[in-house]
């Protein structure tokens, strides 16, 4: 079995390679998708599709479009969605893909450290596993590809 795990969360740090490295180190049979992770693609999406936009607003309303769709999609593929809420960065995204994949009846892992703990605590009791460490997620996720003999 092969599972497709989409990392929702920042784009800013190195925190999905700590994740796939690990998942490669343990021989975990994943596919890893996610959002684009090159911050300036993202934001000038809209217009390097459909030409320069009059506004900032509509400049981003563009990017978003399509951010949505390409999210959308590889949530809808993903077998399981893994989201990081960290300590630093702002977290709008990785709360709107969390709740997403609830929506879409996707299996969470939800990694925030316990000083978010109620912050995201209606999140948190929605999420299949709620745990505080990349490790932790780790664990929960080569324990799935346990055998139980």
């Amino acid at each position: 079995m092969k599972l497709t795990v989409y990392l929702a969360g920042e784009i800013h740090s190195n925190w999905r390679n700590e994740v796939k490295d690990k998942a490669e180190a343990l021989k975990l049979p994943i596919e890893f998708v996610g959002p684009m992770e090159n911050h300036d693609r993202s934001d000038n999406i809209g217009e390097d599709i459909l030409g320069e936009q009059p506004n900032p607003i509509l400049k981003d309303a563009a990017a978003s479009q399509i951010n949505n769709l390409r999210t959308g999609l590889l949530l809808k593929k993903a077998d399981l969605v893994v989201a990081l809420f960290g300590e630093k960065y702002k977290q709008w995204n990785t709360a709107m893909d969390a709740s997403t994949a609830v929506s879409l009846g996707k299996p969470l892992i939800l990694i925030r450290p316990e000083s978010h703990h109620h912050a995201l605590k209606e999140l948190s009791e929605k999420a299949s596993v709620t745990v505080e460490s990349v490790n932790q997620a780790m664990k929960v996720l080569s324990y799935v590809f346990e055998e139980g003999k």
